[in-house]
């Protein structure tokens, strides 16, 4: 069987022909065309230099189309540089194969460096914020803003993890720009996404502070509790965990359970759906737990925690660094060094700001004992590992 011949099909498309006119121009039936450019059939040589200039191409352009098929990646590629020199031209099919392209790229921010993201997001986002701007309104327009607003997100989360979360004003414009497009398409669940982002910088940045964390994240649960349980119940966990940097625990322990109760009436309707996992409540109570000074109990629920995490290298380096903290600060140096060594393998991998930032500060508790040997040797895969980053 021939391979379809996109490039054929996009010509014709390309100079305002339907199969059906192509077909009655050249006098033949409409079923020809349509072998020619699924690969199952060719035009006779006389017929070539007719169909060229019905396609306005020369007869050597013609063979190549007729002889080079390409494939679905390439046809992809000629759609979009399509769109963005018409862009009142985009179609529905562009804007799916753009979001399929965002998702794509948001799915390895937890596998490899951001820094070798920043560029493809950043082309991305330009592409997005042009169409959106050009395109024509309705659901097109529509669909090129939320995507649009998506994309400032990724930017902003790879922006500040690429800085090792020092850079926090350029993560911050990014998400406000998320939050206006937002309140534009009137998307609360949207707007409470960027308002949750933004609470994450206060919360976990270098230059921490917590109330304001917490009064952006009460602010994105709230914003949300009307169209999504789930980002009400992730801004809720991210409450509690300021409430526990505060040393407020019982503040801390009544919203755990308001952000467990929303957490679960999530179900597949609910746009964020998504955001949740099996491991959040873990990986954010086991952190409290350490804030709040109970290290047994946080050793407990982040060593589950790490043991189910697998998938997602960036955060499973976070939780072995807490883990690892929670082990210091019980005196059980051997396993702080063995987990230690577990999470620095996660980071060799994928240079996480947030697990960078917790590991570094975990071999400063270790300096008591820097003169044991399992201790320097884990320093110096730590040197090693900020000489790379």
């Amino acid at each position: 069987m021939g391979q379809r011949r996109y490039r054929l099909a996009e010509r014709r498309k390309s100079v305002g022909m339907t199969q059906e006119t192509l077909a009655e121009r050249l006098g033949v039936d409409r079923t020809t065309v349509v072998r020619w450019e699924a690969g199952k059939g060719s035009p006779q040589p006389w017929q070539r230099p007719r169909l060229a200039n019905l396609l306005g191409v020369t007869v050597l352009e013609l063979e190549s189309l007729l002889v080079h098929p390409i494939d679905g990646a390439e046809l992809d590629q000629q759609r979009r540089e399509h769109a963005l020199r018409n862009p009142s031209k985009v179609d529905l099919v562009t804007v799916g194969e753009m979001r399929q392209e965002f998702d794509a790229l948001a799915e390895r921010y937890d596998r490899v460096p951001s820094a070798s993201l920043l560029a493809k997001g950043g082309e991305q986002l330009s592409h997005l914020t042009f169409l959106a701007r050009e395109a024509r309104g309705g659901r097109i327009q529509r669909e090129l803003l939320s995507i649009q607003a998506d994309a400032s997100v990724l930017m902003g989360q790879l922006a500040w993890d690429a800085s090792q979360r020092r850079d926090q004003a350029t993560a911050r414009n990014y998400y406000d720009q998320s939050g206006q497009i937002a309140r534009r398409l009137r998307d609360q669940t949207l707007e409470a996404r960027a308002l949750l982002r933004t609470s994450y910088v206060a919360l976990y940045g270098t230059q921490q502070d917590p109330r304001t964390g917490l009064d952006l994240a009460l602010q994105a649960a709230e914003t949300a509790r009307s169209t999504s349980p789930a980002v009400t119940g992730l801004a809720l966990l991210h409450a509690g965990e300021a409430h526990a940097m505060l040393g407020e625990e019982r503040a801390f322990e009544r919203t755990l359970i308001q952000a467990e109760q929303a957490l679960e009436k999530s179900d597949d309707t609910d746009a964020a759906v998504g955001l949740v996992s099996s491991t959040q409540i873990g990986r954010l109570s086991g952190s409290c737990y350490l804030s709040l000074g109970q290290h047994r109990r946080a050793q407990l629920i982040l060593e589950a925690t790490a043991a189910e995490l697998q998938d997602r290298k960036k955060s499973r380096a976070i939780v072995l660094g807490n883990l690892t903290l929670a082990y210091i600060r019980q005196r059980e140096l051997d396993a702080a060094v063995e987990t230690l060594g577990m999470a620095i393998a996660e980071l060799e991998e994928t240079r996480g700001g947030g697990g960078m930032n917790i590991v570094f500060g975990a071999a400063r508790e270790l300096r008591p004992w820097r003169q044991e040997s399992i201790v320097a040797d884990v320093h110096d895969r730590l040197l090693a590992l900020m000489m790379a980053a």
